[in-house]
């Protein structure tokens, strides 16, 4: 009976250890000692954590034991990042310091939006990009939650601001992207070539950019690479849309990342019921990589990229009676290397080259169009802090571009279009600090393009005035120019284009305390030289001219919080625009099709450290966007009905390095409508019928499973899901 007794109690006390929770507390300050509200507490590699009080103060219960990475995050401070022992840090003082990027000093916001550890005021964070529910680990499905942005959906690129797609750049490490999107065709969306495993932040400016970047009319996409690698690490993804392997090497000075990604959509759309009719549903190879190497002054990077894609579907068209078969191949490839560092006394010098490749192998039923296009740019810059007032940075690019297109209808009609296009370009550009509440930003750029026969010169202005310690206004001015997109400029034999331009006015207001982010912004842009033509469909015989303009003009406002409810984080953000244009084939000035004149996103991400889980929900809200009624006497004065959806996903930490997730679109199941394709003739009846442009599918559910095999044990795919 004894022994009984004793192996019982013995057996108490050791479920008891096992199962012990320890607690983790303390109080997070600043370097003067003042408490810091509404910073993240967490241990690296779990759900477990907390956000410190009004007071400082956190405490919250782990069951990690020995030695962990504890990690506190907030904005305008250097991330502390800390070994502890679990069971003993209690009552502990961390001390942050606050981001030489983020001191008193003024900071010019206006049309930037930032993410990452070295943003100076980060609307996002470096986790948002694939925690953001319906983003589903695309770049731009995650900034569409952003003002300023509309959601396209059978589109799926970004439109910013009155501007089409083509109208926004996207740069790696300071380099263009001549591909960033994958294969589509008309009314599929497509997404971001690029995994955002790779990056370290992103600078998304909706107008008013630097003048160290041109050819793009609305915006740029800055997306800068991991400077540095954590330690040796293989990630592996098991996925119901395919198959995910990562591994990173580190030396001393140096490191290698790679990642490889195969889709096949196939049995999925097995499963899920498909609006669209596929032959051979979506499937993709792809990969990845970058090497760093850290000099005594500076950093290399070389950064590659490939993916092939293929799909075979038959799409309903409203003029022919049977569907169009379209069988699309495309193989992509795009290198990109850089140095950064610092030469001679005080200058700092950024140096690249990249080359993109693209080929596609279209099949519309039996005509075949087959398209190439080879792009390059080298760039050199140089800046000197000349003083404590004064930055002064200039510097130069080259653009190259050949394209390609060969049409076969395979009866009677062969045709070869493309253009060869240099443009070479200068700019400079004053960072002057008045006080510390006082700043500017002046430059121009200046662009000679061969094929154009044009030369451009681009001023751009912005001043930022603080007004307080946590708030400030910004003001920016700027010129740009663009070569219109490709569907035009293939057809240069025949004609002569000049460049489309805008001009942006922007007014921002930023209010930045920690925890809390709020900005409104008004903007005015005005465009000219836009492409028209005198047909319904573009053709080389179309007549064009570069007789086109427009506006936009609206309101931005974006609100970011965690200091609501311990756990809690949520964004807010909301767009009006009115915008219209007289270009295409316009008879008369009207919005385009793609432009909603309201629109609201409210994304929440919720912390359950009891169930080691994160949740969240991403609500999408637009007014009815434009459309055209051949039916109606007034041109594009129908709207389509208003666009919702509301999205879901919920990670689980299975153990430290496992974690299965889980997501789905439109949860609701709202049926959403994009626009009308009407037939180009009426029918006996004199009426012109049509056809709704709708998504591929009412929702997308997704479900994945992770594993990260590391030395240290405690690395996770956490901070990529």
């Amino acid at each position: 009976m004894t022994t009984k007794l004793f192996f019982t109690i013995a057996l108490l006390f050791f479920t008891a250890f096992i199962f012990a929770q320890n607690t983790i507390s303390g109080k997070v300050v600043d370097e003067k000692g003042k408490p810091v509200p509404g910073a993240n507490i967490y241990i690296d590699g779990t759900y477990d954590g907390a956000t410190s009080s009004e007071t400082g103060e956190f405490s919250f219960e782990t069951a990690a034991t020995g030695n962990q990475f504890l990690v506190v995050t907030v904005l305008i401070y250097d991330a502390y990042r800390k070994e502890i022992d679990v069971a003993n840090f209690k009552d502990q003082i961390i001390k942050m310091r606050e981001n030489v990027n983020a001191l008193d000093a003024v900071v010019i916001t206006a049309g930037n939006l930032e993410s990452g550890d070295k943003a100076r005021v980060s609307v996002l964070k470096p986790l948002d990009i694939l925690t953001t529910a319906g983003s589903a680990g695309n770049i731009v499905a995650a900034l569409q939650t952003l003002p300023g942005t509309q959601t396209v959906g059978e589109d799926g690129r970004l439109f910013v601001r009155g501007g089409e797609a083509s109208e926004t750049q996207t740069f790696v490490d300071g380099i263009r992207v001549a591909q960033p999107y994958g294969a589509t065709t008309n009314n599929l969306p497509t997404r971001s070539r690029f995994s955002p495993m790779l990056f370290s932040g992103i600078a998304f400016s909706t107008g008013g950019y630097s003048a160290e970047y041109g050819e793009a009319l609305s915006s740029v996409l800055l997306l800068n690479t991991e400077d540095e690698a954590d330690h040796n690490k293989t990630d592996i993804g098991l996925m119901t849309v395919g198959l995910s392997l990562g591994n990173t090497q580190k030396w001393k000075k140096s490191s290698l990342s790679v990642n490889m990604a195969y889709i096949n959509l196939a049995p999925y759309q097995a499963v899920i019921p498909q609006n669209v009719d596929w032959n051979s549903p979506y499937q993709s190879l792809g990969g990845e990589t970058v090497y760093r190497y850290n000099f005594t002054n500076g950093i290399f990077k070389l950064y590659a990229s490939f993916d092939s894609e293929r799909f075979d579907l038959n799409q309903k068209n409203i003029n022919f009676e049977n569907p169009i078969r379209t069988d699309l191949n495309n193989n992509n490839f795009y290198l990109n290397s850089s140095y950064k560092g610092t030469i001679g006394p005080g200058w700092q010098l950024t140096s690249g080259i990249s080359y993109g490749y693209s080929k596609n192998k279209t099949k519309y039923n039996i005509s075949d169009i087959d398209t190439e296009e080879n792009a390059a740019q080298l760039k050199l810059k140089l800046s000197k802090k000349i003083s404590n007032h004064f930055k002064l940075s200039f510097g130069t690019d080259y653009f190259i571009t050949k394209y390609t297109e060969n049409f076969n209808d395979n009866v009677s009609v062969q045709a070869t279009n493309g253009y060869d296009s240099n443009i070479a370009a200068f700019y400079t550009e004053g960072d002057i600090s008045f006080s510390k509440n006082l700043a500017a930003k002046v430059g121009f750029r200046l662009s000679n393009n061969s094929l154009l026969e044009e030369t451009n010169i681009a001023p751009r202005a912005s001043i930022a005035y603080k007004v307080s310690k946590s708030s400030q206004f910004s003001f920016a001015y700027g010129d740009f120019s663009q070569t219109p997109v490709v569907d035009y400029i293939k057809f240069s034999k025949y004609h002569q284009f000049e460049s489309e331009k805008a001009q942006h006015y922007i007014l921002n207001y930023q209010f930045t305390k920690p925890g809390q982010t709020f900005r409104a912004e008004a903007y005015y842009k005005d465009y000219s030289n836009l492409v028209q033509y005198n047909s319904r469909d573009i053709a080389y015989n179309s007549v064009f001219n570069n007789n086109g303009s427009g506006y936009a003009k609206g309101l931005d406002i974006f609100w970011r919080d965690s200091n609501l409810y311990k756990n809690l984080e949520y964004w807010i953000s909301y767009s009006y625009i009115d915008s219209e244009r007289l270009y295409k084939n316009f008879p008369t000035t009207a919005t385009p099709n793609f432009i909603a004149n309201h629109n609201l996103s409210i994304v929440t991400k919720y912390f359950i450290t009891d169930w080691k889980s994160q949740v969240g929900f991403t609500n999408s809200f637009s007014t009815g966007r434009p459309y055209n009624d051949p039916n109606k006497t007034q041109f594009m004065s129908e709207k389509t009905k208003t666009y919702n959806s509301l999205s879901f996903n919920w990670a689980y930490l299975l153990t430290t390095q496992k974690i299965l997730y889980f997501s789905v679109s439109n949860l609701l199941g709202s049926q959403n409508v994009f626009g009308y394709d009407y037939a180009k003739l009426p029918d006996a009846n004199g009426v012109y019928q049509r056809q709704a442009v709708v998504p591929t599918a009412d929702r997308f559910f997704f479900v994945g499973f992770f594993w990260t095999i590391s030395q240290n044990k405690s690395e996770n795919q956490l901070k990529n899901l």
